[in-house]
């Protein structure tokens, strides 16, 4: 296949160009080479390459930043994917697109499935919701891939921060009422290839296998990067006064993941055991 990757010198962006590059006909595009919020330019990128596949990985991810700029982020997380939907419609191109958790409230207290009811907390959120109407409004060949808690080796990520952290600070106080799923993007772009080249269309939910608070998750990291005299305290998300709601439970079930592909996602700690490893932390 012919697979155009938008965003792919970003954390997803760039393992999924290696993943795929071995396997496919791959070309990439970042925020240098054209505007996602401009219809225009994304209808040019689009057909310069003419791709059997576009994989839109391109995003406004500062949770805390969508809050005070509402604007941008929603003529990238939502206006983009419009612009990229009516491109690929006109010329019957398959699109896969990336969402999030926190589409959803976190008030339920067993993981999320595709089809539960979507009600973001936050200006980020609402904009990725928004940016899933219009993939269903304007594309009938999609693939939408809801993940959570992304690291990986390009770009800030939590993982990243805790190891950096430690360094200078013996004590660290994370948040212990938000439980999620942390997700190593080269296991996701592995499962994304499974979708795409099985040909596959409509929503998945897929994460690492488990899930964790974030207090948890950095106790994890630490012991992995082999740090024994930092503290880890447990704090609630009310301490931390930032912007942007979190929803406190958004695990979500990759049940028809496994039951499409018939593979499971490893689980998250041994995840974040081979990341640490192959960072050299």
């Amino acid at each position: 296949m012919k697979i155009l990757i938008l965003g792919h010198k970003g954390m997803l962006g760039s393992d999924l160009f290696l993943r795929l590059f071995a396997f496919h006909e791959v070309e990439g595009k970042d925020i240098e080479d054209f505007d996602i919020a401009s219809q225009e330019a994304c209808t040019e990128a689009i057909s310069e390459i003419e791709p059997d596949v576009v994989i839109n990985a391109a995003a406004y991810t500062d949770v805390d930043c969508c809050e005070s700029d509402s604007d941008t982020c929603f003529s990238v997380n939502a206006e983009g994917v419009k612009n990229i939907a009516l491109a690929c419609r006109e010329r019957g191109i398959k699109i896969v697109h990336f969402s999030t958790d926190y589409v959803f409230d976190g008030m339920k207290r067993n993981p999320y499935q595709e089809d539960d009811k979507c009600n973001p907390i936050n200006v980020y959120g609402k904009s990725k919701l928004a940016g899933e109407q219009y993939l269903k409004q304007f594309s009938d060949n999609f693939l939408l891939i809801r993940s959570a808690w992304l690291y990986g080796k390009n770009g800030k990520n939590f993982v990243k921060t805790i190891v950096e952290k430690a360094r200078t600070e013996k004590v660290l106080n994370i948040v212990d009422d938000q439980v999620g799923s942390p997700t190593f993007t080269w296991d996701l772009a592995a499962a994304v290839q499974l979708l795409i080249e099985g040909r596959h269309t409509g929503i998945y939910h897929i994460t690492n296998r488990g899930n964790c608070s974030w207090y948890q998750f950095a106790v994890k990291i630490l012991k992995s990067a082999c740090v024994t005299d930092v503290t880890v305290k447990p704090i609630k998300s009310d301490a931390l006064q930032r912007p942007a709601k979190r929803p406190h439970y958004s695990v979500l079930t990759c049940r028809k993941f496994f039951e499409t592909t018939g593979k499971t996602m490893r689980y998250w700690q041994i995840a974040v055991d081979d990341y640490i490893s192959k960072m050299g932390y």
